[in-house]
């Protein structure tokens, strides 16, 4: 039930589908507030905006249609959409993919709610504010220059500078809307077992009555897999799937990078014989564990090759340009033989971690850092990490959180034990909300607790990397780069160790912008450092994988092997046959 026409038309939530949807996305009417007086003035009630904006592209951004690089914190929005009957018949859910920061909501000029974020989804419950016909679809949306915010790469000094960028301001992820009925499935959590050859479906629904009844349909490879029936008892159930067969659920029927099995998911919700409602998922049989100073996936060791990924386009910012966007950036780093990649200070829209999934590559996800640490910044990282990590959980792709990045955020948690205890926190916070995966607790350098041992060192050439490296005990229990690996208080264990953040190689080709270390003057020099680098932390043989900083070029900083429209600076096969040998042990 999707009609619309624009550049971003796919079902925007891919791992939790209904069939009767509508995308809102498109053009909305739009105004600056920057005097914030439309609160007073009653905006809410269908005062005209004066300006037209292409949804979900931010106002900064070129293809909004505006293409602003100004600050004006408050901005409004305003759509109007027919609905029919038959549409409007149970409940309607109005989705958001992301809109930053502070977002109202009022429908036929009466208020819905509010939502405090600007990184994660949210969706209201609207049913009772719709009727048959036109309504109108209204948001103010506050998104100030705080760095108590969760920003990740977004600028908060009205420009760009250093690392970071061009904030963003508003919706910049899909909107649409979807029926259901009266009842609905609002979250299911599935965790695979590969070891006892199970899976465990915690189920939330919109809301309970008693009398109903799920049924579980699933499938691999198109092939009929196994059907249940299940009788939820209340508002959270839960029930173990057996994945066993005849056959024993061998290796066809795991998720791995080199072979990315999925099993497809119908979960349809009955009152007696009448489907209230129904929605498509699916599952990766996968495991993530360690070993001997190994990150292990489905109880074998597997050698990382991460590319960095910041998310960013020129002409679109954080939103993807268009449906195929994500897709062709997997394909591309793979085709330089990485097999995954560190979504850097970015939560990004669902559909990269569905072609994630499918495609068999490998995910960290992370918090975007905010850069204040006070009682308002916590408490909104905790919110915000939380609902990540929570509407990621069934991607088999993501195989490690990062909830704090290189101390940005806690400043001093080296000596500051109550920054160590927030970090500590959010490593909990991640672990209470999903134990099966892996935790970076901080990142970089001055680690607190934590799954992986990472480490950021941006050393020019893999020689200097060699000396540095040639005592193991010293080099785990002293310096990165330039700040301590451990923070005061914490040491070494024997996790898995990483190189998450090395190489930043930047071209002298007269493009203003910058790398780490010196600038390289050609292709041969380029691939000389880069495969030192490269043979240098597979030769040490104690390294788990590594993450090359970065994929692509974004703005100002220019090291990326792709420019920012996604061109090769290199050959990919080039790049491929040095990375194709690397095993590190």
């Amino acid at each position: 039930m999707n009609d619309k026409k624009g550049m971003l038309t796919a079902y925007p939530r891919p791992d939790f589908a209904r069939k009767e949807w509508i995308s809102l996305n498109g053009q909305w009417d739009f105004a600056f507030d920057d005097e914030d007086k439309g609160l007073g003035e009653g905006w809410s009630g269908g005062t005209p905006l004066d300006r037209k904006i292409q949804v979900p592209y931010a106002y900064q951004s070129a293809l909004s249609g505006i293409g602003l690089d100004e600050d004006h914190p408050v901005v409004w929005y305003e759509r109007k959409e027919d609905l029919s009957a038959d549409f409007l018949e149970g409940k309607v859910l109005l989705h958001f993919g992301a809109v930053d920061f502070e977002t109202r909501l009022w429908i036929n000029g009466i208020y819905v709610g509010i939502h405090e974020g600007g990184n994660t989804a949210f969706r209201f419950e609207v049913s009772s504010y719709l009727r048959a016909g036109e309504n109108r679809i209204t948001l103010r949306v506050e998104d100030r220059n705080d760095a108590s915010q969760p920003r990740g790469k977004q600028s908060w000094r009205n420009e760009p500078f250093g690392c970071w960028y061009t904030a963003v301001t508003g919706i910049w992820q899909s909107v649409w809307m979807e029926k259901t009925g009266s009842t609905w499935l609002d979250r299911v959590y599935i965790t695979p077992d590969i070891d006892r050859k199970c899976a465990r479906m915690e189920l939330e629904f919109g809301s309970f009555e008693e009398g109903l009844s799920l049924d579980v349909d699933l499938s691999f490879a198109g092939e009929a897999y196994k059907s249940l029936r299940f009788a939820p008892l209340a508002r959270h159930a839960a029930l173990t799937v057996d994945m066993d067969t005849q056959d024993e659920l061998d290796s066809r029927y795991l998720w791995h990078p080199e072979q990315p099995g999925l099993f497809d998911a119908v979960l349809t919700l009955k009152r007696g014989d009448e489907v209230i409602d129904r929605v498509e998922t699916y599952f990766g049989m996968r495991k993530i564990s360690c070993r001997e100073g190994m990150v292990l996936i489905n109880n074998v060791p597997c050698f990382q090759k991460l590319i960095l990924d910041q998310g960013y386009w020129e002409e679109s910012l954080l939103t993807p340009p268009d449906d195929e966007a994500l897709k062709r950036d997997i394909e591309q780093a793979m085709a330089m033989g990485f097999n995954g990649a560190r979504k850097h200070q970015k939560m990004e829209d669902p559909r990269f971690y569905y072609w994630a999934d499918k495609l068999g590559f490998l995910v960290w996800g992370e918090m975007p850092s905010n850069y204040t640490f006070n009682r308002r910044g916590t408490e909104i990282t905790m919110k915000e990490w939380g609902d990540f990590v929570r509407s990621r959980y069934n991607h088999p792709s993501i195989v490690t959180w990062v909830p704090v990045n290189e101390s940005w955020g806690v400043w001093n948690v080296a000596a500051d034990r109550r920054k160590q205890d927030f970090c500590n926190a959010l490593y909990s916070q991640t672990k209470s909300i999903d134990s099966t995966r892996l935790v970076s607790g901080n990142d970089g350098w001055e680690q607190a607790q934590t799954d992986i041992c990472a480490i950021h060192d941006y050393v020019a050439r893999g020689e200097e990397f060699q000396r540095k490296i040639k005592d193991r005990d010293k080099y785990l229990r002293t310096l990165s780069d330039w700040r301590f690996l451990f923070a005061e208080g914490y040491e070494y264990k024997g996790q898995p160790v990483m190189l998450t953040e090395y190489g930043g190689i930047a071209f002298d080709d007269g493009q203003e912008g910058w790398g780490y270390q010196d600038k390289v003057k050609d292709e041969e020099g380029f691939l000389e450092r880069f495969r030192s680098m490269a043979e240098a932390i597979a030769g040490a043989g104690w390294f788990s994988g590594f993450c090359y900083t970065q994929l692509t070029d974004v703005f100002q900083e220019v090291n990326g092997l792709l420019h920012m429209d996604r061109s090769y600076k290199i050959a990919p096969e080039k790049i491929r046959d040095i990375l194709a040998p690397l095993r590190g042990w």
